[in-house]
């Protein structure tokens, strides 16, 4: 069942117990009773006593908080009782036994990292209270807690004379792992600026090795890749990523030669740990990272067993360093994500191929490329998807254990609409790699397609826990919000994205269509023209504007839209407009013309099908045709 846990635990009851037992077991009774009356008046059950702690659970989050908040208002009064209060919200499994399951290990963790008089909660817990403005939250950041394997954001609530603890507190009460680093980009030292992409490569390749220790906990790289060009303070770095220590270094590359310095900084104090600088040929590069790696390694973890200090980390990928280049290159345009770097990004693929014939990685990458643009509308999916699922296989023939290698094949059989396959590849992607956010992230996808939707925001929220600074990442989580309905929690998500980048386009189209369903039409339509302005091009991105002024009968507007719209797809006729057709005729209530352009991406297979189910489509649902699509994509029906 989904539900809130809520544990409470009397601090110092113990020492009080040595002093004087009489005293400490009338304030147990008391805690006891307080939290009896009020879970009752909240509609709670009190699961289990134990020692002077108890846990709690409610069928709403909202009413676990409210009934948190009244229990430390009331032990306040004398005699006082000097307890912490942790939730948290989540599937739990419930049987005569007790109860069982992550969420349970979080509560418990997050009411341990508290202090007497407080109530903390989690960032899920903490997004049920967006409509309850009286209850104010204050966060405290990400924190790793003991057997949980990602960071955990942690709040506090502010409101009535309630204490909120340090962060700093937080640290030092749940014991943040001294394993843990984040790698932040190396400087390019290099007298061509455009070696950039050489430095970014090294650096992934550290951080994609330090992932592979299993004792460590790493920092994923959109997270640490965040701080690039920034002058941080590490202790805010250290801060702000939960991570006791920080990997920084220069990359100097000069014709054959390479050199490579790397320091191991602690974010407390900022004291160097350990400083070593390289001097080699372009060709020792992948040595050079693999014994950067396997010192950090040992450095950090003091019981690593001999055998782990001595494994490669760090394999050498292709023996052509002119490929391995080329390889580097790609992953920088990758990174942009754009169809024109996707494009950029193929050619430097193929070249790196042509060099080598067996280089598993450019395979990998390769097949990436064409999903983005089979699925994007930016090549037809007939050649865009056989493209890419035999670079996938050719990569897993040359490797199995690349785990990029297994989400790309997912990506091509979860865009082609073979959902038994891509689970298999996605659960496969997972196995190799529990910690890759992207692969969480994509999986939340597949389940939206399926219908999972519950299943989908666990794991968009998972993918968020392991890179939280990231993006692409913050906007899925609000569109995953938006797909099931959630326009609250969603126009919040979207608002914390466009923090962390306010030119972010996909962040102010999908807050535009959110505005509108919430019925903030002015909104609506002010931030899909800011997101059209940063284009810079007026012919592009008219299908929401175009179904919103449809929906409000803003006829001239509308037609604007559409003009515009037609002379895009003249100009443009390798890229497929029968989605944004589908959009606007959908504004106008033309159902026959929806389904017409509907069918006709099926056809094509266009990407923008597998999220048909979510509620931007919710007015054809009961269309007899709309239950005839989703039986042709071999989607399970409602």
């Amino acid at each position: 069942m989904l539900a809130a846990v809520m544990f409470t635990d009397m601090v110092g009851y113990t020492a009080m117990m040595q002093e004087d037992e009489q005293r400490a077991k009338s304030l147990l009774d008391r805690h006891r009773k307080v939290l009896e009356d009020l879970t009752l008046n909240h509609q709670g059950k009190i699961i289990q006593y134990f020692g002077d702690g108890t846990l709690t659970i409610f069928g709403s989050a909202v009413e676990a908080v409210l009934c948190a908040i009244n229990i430390q208002i009331e032990l306040q009064k004398d005699p006082k009782v000097n307890l912490r209060i942790g939730i948290h919200s989540g599937d739990i499994v419930y049987d005569d036994d007790g109860i069982f399951g992550d969420c349970v290990n979080v509560a418990s963790r997050i009411e341990a990292s508290a202090i007497g008089g407080s109530v903390l909660i989690s960032r899920k817990v903490s997004e049920e209270l967006v409509n309850h403005k009286e209850i104010v939250t204050v966060s405290l950041g990400f924190h790793q807690f003991k057997n949980v394997k990602t960071p955990i954001e942690v709040f506090a609530i502010k409101n009535n004379n309630l204490r909120v603890p340090e962060t700093s507190t937080i640290d030092t009460l749940v014991g943040l792992s001294k394993e843990s680093i984040a790698v932040l980009p190396f400087v390019n030292m290099s007298s061509d600026a455009d070696n950039e992409y050489f430095s970014e490569g090294i650096t992934e390749e550290i951080l994609n090795a330090l992932a592979k220790v299993e004792k460590l906990h790493v920092t994923s790289r959109t997270s640490s890749f965040a701080f690039k060009g920034k002058n941080v303070d590490i202790r805010e770095i250290g801060k702000q990523l939960s991570v006791k220590t920080v990997l920084e270094g220069s990359v100097r590359k000069v014709g054959s030669r390479v050199r490579v310095t790397a320091q191991l900084i602690e974010t407390k104090s900022g004291y160097h740990r350990w400083s070593e600088t390289y001097d080699r040929d372009i060709e020792d590069i992948f040595s050079v990272q693999d014994e950067i790696a396997r010192t950090i390694s040992k450095n950090l973890i003091a019981n690593l067993a001999v055998s782990d200090q001595k494994k490669t980390l760090v394999k050498s990928s292709t023996r052509n360093m002119e490929a391995y280049n080329l390889f580097l290159k790609s992953s920088h345009f990758w990174k942009k994500w754009t169809p024109l770097d996707i494009r950029k990004s193929l050619e430097f693929l193929e070249q790196a191929i042509k060099l080598d014939e067996n280089y598993a990685e450019a395979y990998s990458a390769l097949s990436g490329c064409y999903v983005y643009l089979g699925a994007f509308g930016q090549m037809p999916s007939t050649i865009a998807y056989p493209k890419a699922k035999e670079y996938a296989h050719m990569a897993l023939q040359l490797d199995n254990s690349l785990p990029d290698s297994h989400m790309s094949l997912a990506m091509v059989n979860f865009f082609d609409w073979n959902w038994d396959d891509a689970y298999k590849s996605f659960m496969k992607t997972l196995e190799l790699n529990p910690n890759n956010a992207d692969a969480h992230r994509y999986f939340a996808y597949y389940m939206l397609a399926i219908g999972n939707n519950k299943k989908a925001i666990a794991e968009s929220e998972r993918a968020l826990e392991i890179d939280p600074l990231s993006i692409p990442i913050n906007a899925s989580l609000a569109e995953t919000y938006a797909h099931c309905g959630m326009f609250e929690q969603s126009k919040e998500q979207f608002l914390k994205t466009l923090e962390l980048d306010h030119t972010f386009r996909a962040a102010l189209n999908g807050l535009g269509w959110t505005y509108y369903f919430l019925g903030e039409y002015d909104l609506a339509i002010e931030r899909l023209n800011q997101s059209q302005d940063l284009l810079g091009d007026p012919l592009k991105s008219n299908a929401a504007l175009g179904y919103i002024y449809a929906k409000l009968g803003m006829k001239s507007d509308f037609e604007k839209c559409l003009i515009k719209l037609e002379e895009r797809a003249k100009s443009e006729k390798d890229v497929s407009f029968l989605f944004d057709y589908a959009i606007i005729n959908m504004g106008l209530k033309n159902y026959d013309k929806v389904f017409e352009y509907l069918d006709l991406a099926y056809s094509e297979k266009i990407g923008g099908l597998i999220f048909i189910r979510g509620r931007y489509w919710k007015e054809i649902h009961d269309d007899p045709r709309f239950k005839k699509l989703i039986h042709k994509m071999n989607l399970p029906c409602d």
